[in-house]
């Protein structure tokens, strides 16, 4: 396959790099053999892209012919017409296949991702609410966006160095000063805020910087033949010990990253081309096609959870295939001839034909956001997928998220507070239920609720990927004493909290890749939940809470609301879209006790301690054998595990008797 023209010469080891970065990702992404570390194939991208667009800006600041308008309409050149038509497709088989809260949802991302924010919507998109990365159609572009960022700002960045001061060396200390304040801020920005970090361009330009650096390092040192080996050899030692040991679980990028970083900068700095590693013709087909794949493949692996097939190995190897087919067609068929056909036309009529197409798609996409079009699919299954914003109105502004201070304090019912609720999402869940059922009694409840914060007196919640205490959640419990504090003695509280998941972390089906450890510490941080340890320090943290706050007012804590470990909404609306029925989702009541059996034995304790009483839902959402997702087609949680406002209301009888005095044990 022919080059297109360009200022830096092809070079074969960079090509070759390429494939090994996407098919790390496409491994990782597609669950193949244990690839737990495949995404840094990304950071690979990343130096790669500092090196080549260092390269491009400085040959044309020296040669005094570099144009910021033809640079950047080269990028578009480059990236716009695979992505454009990877939208179109979505929109078109979204159209038959998702229900219209999956389609605006498609159509929201599809205009980010064109518009090259869609990294920043996906971190102001990461809360506990939204829905899960193995359904976001268009995730990916996230690091397309950080890339054309980059390309916006780098260039002018580079010509204000070199309008100061012309020469390389400028240049040098200038993307130095760079990598090292991006670097800096990375790893800092990585232990408080990973998820920040993860997705913005200010912490991951040091990635960018460092090809940079490489590029104008070529341009002064000139290495040994031998040295150029080492250097290669310590490279593929780095990025494949990258690929094979890093975890997901690490929050990323911070220091760590330095390693796969470090690694593709030896291997370019070596300038090696006629290693096996990436001069065969595998290698070089992948690294050519290597966008189009990334392109194609992470759309297949949403498809495979959309339709359930994600544990089914022939439909995997079937969409590893797929990806590579696609990326073939969208290289072969849409890269080079939108790139030879746009390079025929004057810089003019190259801006019109994209920004027409860019409008174009652009309000295709816009109007699947804002727009209800009826008859797409059918009602049973638009009606049910519909399900998921049947939550409290209130929801974002009365449960607290994340790194939020204070306690806004909602009251539901009349404003004559009776009952004090406290608790995480879960005790927000049903807020409206046990409002109705308060209002009854001409009484009203105060909710005092911090999203994923339990409370442990002398319990630090702790957050294994960055290693760092839940400074947050601390504050908050000493709020909630604080606010009880300020009713009278004789209000009860009552606790709901999603209690199993600090111990055993959660069992969402599409969260199942995640370590099972413990997420809370007293004396130290347990590996195992089922050490004996732990499970004594865990119940005498619950415990302790709950007793301390009886010495003042009555208390009443809750079991576990039943997890239904699926989506419940979109499984049962996925169901009828592909013909599977419509059949109840339900859990084993058995299994249910399995998983709660710890955190019942406290409650029960705490019983004997200090007299606190004891709220079952079991009754109302449960039978002998089963606790129901759904009945009758109808959904009674929004997800996995909150009550929908229709799920919740079967709770209204279980609330009613804390007016009455009397609580069912």
């Amino acid at each position: 396959m022919n080059h297109l023209p360009s200022t830096v010469t092809f070079r074969e080891d960079i090509n070759g790099l390429r494939a090994w970065a996407v098919s790390a990702v496409l491994f990782f992404h597609f669950k193949l053999f244990g690839i737990t570390g495949g995404f840094v194939g990304v950071d690979i991208f990343f130096v790669i892209s500092g090196f080549l667009m260092t390269a491009i800006i400085t040959k044309g600041l020296e040669k005094e012919s570099f144009s910021i308008l033809k640079f950047y309409m080269a990028r578009a050149r480059r990236i716009l017409p695979a992505l454009m038509v990877l939208i179109v497709v979505l929109l078109v088989l979204g159209w038959f296949w998702l229900p219209t809260p999956d389609y605006k949802t498609l159509g929201t991302q599809g205009g980010y991702s064109l518009a090259f924010i869609s990294n920043i919507y996906y971190f102001t998109h990461s809360g506990y609410f939204d829905i899960q990365a193995n359904e976001k159609w268009l995730l990916h572009t996230w690091s397309l966006s950080v890339e054309w960022q980059f390309y916006m700002l780098f260039p002018i960045y580079l010509m204000c160095l070199w309008k100061f001061k012309q020469g390389l060396k400028p240049l040098v200390w200038g993307v130095g000063i760079l990598f090292v304040f991006s670097l800096l801020l990375s790893v800092l920005i990585t232990a408080s805020k990973p998820t920040a970090s993860f997705y913005l361009l200010p912490t991951r330009g040091w990635e960018l910087a460092t090809g940079g650096l490489v590029y104008l390092i070529t341009r002064f040192q000139t290495l040994s033949t031998k040295l150029k080996t080492v250097l290669f050899w310590v490279g593929w030692v780095l990025v494949i010990g990258s690929i094979v040991l890093i975890s997901s679980d690490r929050a990323w990028p911070g220091l760590l990253a330095l390693i796969p970083v470090g690694g593709t900068a030896l291997i370019i700095l070596a300038q090696r081309s006629g290693s096996f590693l990436v001069a065969n013709p595998i290698s070089q087909w992948l690294g050519d096609r290597s966008y189009s794949i990334y392109l194609w493949h992470w759309p297949l692996v949403v498809g495979l959870y959309f339709s359930n097939l994600n544990q089914n190995w022939v439909w995997i190897w079937g969409a590893v295939i797929m990806s590579l087919l696609l990326g073939h067609l969208s290289f072969r068929w849409i890269e080079i001839p939108t790139r030879q056909y746009l390079m025929k036309k004057t810089f003019r009529k190259e801006i019109i034909v994209i920004v027409f197409a860019c409008l174009i798609i652009g309000t295709s996409a816009v109007c699947a956001r804002l727009f209800i079009f009826d008859g797409r699919l059918s009602v049973d299954a638009e009606n049910i997928a519909n399900k998921v914003n049947d939550t409290d109105p209130r929801r974002d502004e009365c449960l607290l998220k994340a790194n939020e201070k204070g306690s806004p304090g909602c009251i539901y019912g009349t404003n004559t507070v009776g009952a004090i609720l406290v608790g995480d999402s879960h005790a927000a869940s049903i807020a409206t239920a046990f409002g109705v059922a308060a209002e009854k009694f001409d009484k009203g409840i105060v909710l005092l609720s911090y999203n994923e914060c339990r409370q442990l007196k002398n319990g630090k919640t702790f957050d294994i990927a960055t290693g760092t205490t839940n400074i947050r959640c601390m504050e908050f419990n000493k709020t909630v004493v604080d606010k009880m504090n300020s009713f009278s003695s004789d209000i009860p509280m009552i606790l709901v909290s999603r209690m199993n998941v600090p111990i055993f972390g959660h069992n969402e089906l599409n969260r199942s890749h995640e370590k099972k450890l413990p997420t809370v510490f007293f004396t130290k941080m347990y590996q195992d939940s089922g050490n004996l340890m732990f499970q004594q320090e865990f119940k005498n943290a619950l415990i302790n809470w709950a007793c301390d706050v009886a010495e003042n007012r009555p208390v009443y804590l809750t079991r576990s609301i039943p997890e239904l470990i699926v989506d419940i909404p979109n499984t049962l609306s996925r169901n009828i879209i592909f013909g599977r029925g419509n059949e109840d989702i339900t859990i084993l009541l058995k299994d249910y006790h399995e998983r709660n059996k710890l955190v019942w034995q406290a409650q029960d304790e705490a019983v004997k301690k200090c007299g606190v009483k004891i709220l079952n839902p079991l009754p109302y959402l449960c039978d002998k054998e089963f606790c129901f997702g759904s009945v009758g087609g109808q959904p009674r949680y929004v997800d996995d595990d909150h009550l929908s406002e229709f799920g919740n209301k079967l709770l209204v009888p279980m609330f009613e008797e804390i007016f009455e005095s009397k609580v069912v044990h």
